[in-house]
């Protein structure tokens, strides 16, 4: 099941990927910009096809895309004849919504997987917990859940006097009443079945409480069309505050020295530390997602990935789209073009510093993993 979500994932990036640079190419075109190349990959050419004025293909790195539109390379030889079709021909308006449409449609495809997994999946609710397994024995002799007839898919909406409990509740009213009978309701195939339960002492770390020998998670609950747009939106909203402050913890002095002590040093990396990781780290945070049962989670972690990819897109520097928007920018401010030859080096600069940091990140998921699960 792991490695199911994982290729499930994978592919789903590359369509991500694939919508990215469909979305330029298709704004360009709406424009008559001319466009050469739409190509996902980098690399060696692996296949590629031609039709009309653009060559379609695939390249050996997959890492991303492009669509080469013509005159956004301030280097490239323009025919005399394609210069009213090129982007720096084009008004300001026009080119920034070509730049624009790529970084939108990582929030459109957010909404629609925070969409679908509300509406499919659902979310968690804080009440009414569902037991996911029931131990046969429990210090040496059947489980009181066992005895009383618990059954894993059981959702408990009852414990004593409390209706809806939630975990918390649950937990501490079993542990109040050890060697007490208890009555718990459950709800078993839309029927409610009301138990009496009698928790007993058991080990737990170092110390001994009162249990009856199940496990829990928390319920899930599905929502309907209306309410599955309004979350959506909710958590998009919620998700990209997120996201913009954890990108300045990561590229921050705090986050760049963490990368530096994490490679020189034995100390172990960990999901509560904040840190960042690869495309390979999170492969593998969906792998043991799959694993757990949790396969339709994986819509969650699809969203999160590609509103951190339309925000880091959006920096105001060159190479990424939202660099193109800051030199258009300047040119409205100054009411004349911005010479991009002069851009290009500090383009470069910028590129080799994310790719830098992408490998050295990169490698730390290969040899120090962090389980990014609990």
């Amino acid at each position: 099941m792991g490695a199911l979500g994982q290729v499930s994932f994978f592919v789903s990036l590359a369509v991500v990927i694939l919508v990215h640079e469909a979305a330029h190419f298709g704004v360009a075109k709406l424009f008559d910009i001319k466009v050469t190349e739409f190509f996902v990959g980098f690399g060696p050419r692996l296949w590629s096809t031609r039709r009309g004025e653009t060559e379609y293909g695939v390249k050996a790195i997959p890492a991303g895309g492009y669509v080469k539109i013509a005159g956004m390379n301030p280097f490239e030889e323009v025919r005399s004849e394609d210069r009213p079709r090129t982007y720096g021909a084009k008004p300001r308006w026009q080119r920034a919504l070509v730049i624009v449409a790529g970084p939108l449609t990582h929030v459109v495809l957010a909404f629609l997987c925070f969409g679908a997994w509300l509406s499919f999946v659902g979310a968690d609710v804080a009440r009414s917990p569902v037991v996911t397994s029931v131990a046969p024995s429990m210090s040496g002799s059947e489980s009181p859940a066992s005895a009383a007839g618990i059954r894993a898919g059981d959702r408990i909406v009852a414990v004593g006097d409390i209706e809806n409990p939630t975990s918390a509740q649950l937990i501490r009213f079993t542990r109040d009443h050890v060697d007490e009978p208890i009555s718990i309701a459950v709800l078993r195939d839309d029927r409610r079945m009301t138990l009496e339960v009698t928790p007993r002492f058991a080990t737990v770390g170092d110390r001994k409480v009162g249990r009856i020998g199940v496990v829990i998670v928390p319920a899930r609950q599905r929502l309907g069309p209306v309410a599955s747009i309004a979350g959506a939106g909710t958590l998009v909203v919620d998700t990209t505050r997120q996201t913009v402050l954890g990108i300045g913890k990561v590229f921050g002095p705090e986050g760049l020295g963490r990368v530096v002590q994490q490679l020189f040093s034995s100390e172990p990396r960990r999901a509560s530390d904040g840190g960042v990781v690869s495309v390979v780290g999170i492969g593998r945070a969906v792998g043991q997602t799959a694993e757990r049962g949790h396969f339709g989670d994986i819509l969650v972690i699809l969203a999160t990935v590609n509103i951190f990819i339309g925000l880091i897109n959006l920096l105001p520097l060159p190479p990424f789209d939202g660099g193109h928007l800051a030199v258009l920018a300047i040119e409205a401010v100054r009411g004349r073009s911005v010479d991009m030859r002069k851009v290009a080096p500090v383009a470069a600069v910028v590129a080799g510093f994310f790719i830098l940091f992408s490998g050295l990140v990169l490698y730390l998921d290969i040899v120090k993993p962090v389980n990014l699960t609990p």
